[in-house]
């Protein structure tokens, strides 16, 4: 096995579980807030990890130019998402 393909399988194997531990807590945590922030973290770290470890597999710049505005397109529309989200949920709670 050569280095880059060993490095792309350590990377997307972390990226792997980090996407496993943001489901895990989306079904284990008890509040719609905890939920959002675990998988909103684990998510966006996870999709880094993978877009690094297959950084090396592109066989053009633009190919991973590409993978790099895909992540930051992915953590962009996260934090919008949650941003959404947690208002809702703010604004949803009863007063004092």
């Amino acid at each position: 096995m050569a280095a880059t393909e060993a490095f792309t399988l350590v990377f997307v194997g972390a990226g792997a579980v980090l996407f496993l531990a943001g489901t895990l807590g989306l079904l284990r945590f008890p509040d719609t807030l905890s939920r959002l922030h675990a998988l909103s973290k684990a998510d966006n770290l996870g999709l880094g990890l993978v877009v690094v470890g297959l950084l090396p597999q592109c066989e053009s710049v633009t190919g991973a130019l590409k993978l790099v505005c895909v992540w930051l397109l992915a953590q962009l529309s996260a934090a919008t998402a949650s941003q959404l989200i947690a208002g809702a949920v703010y604004r949803r709670k009863p007063g004092p």
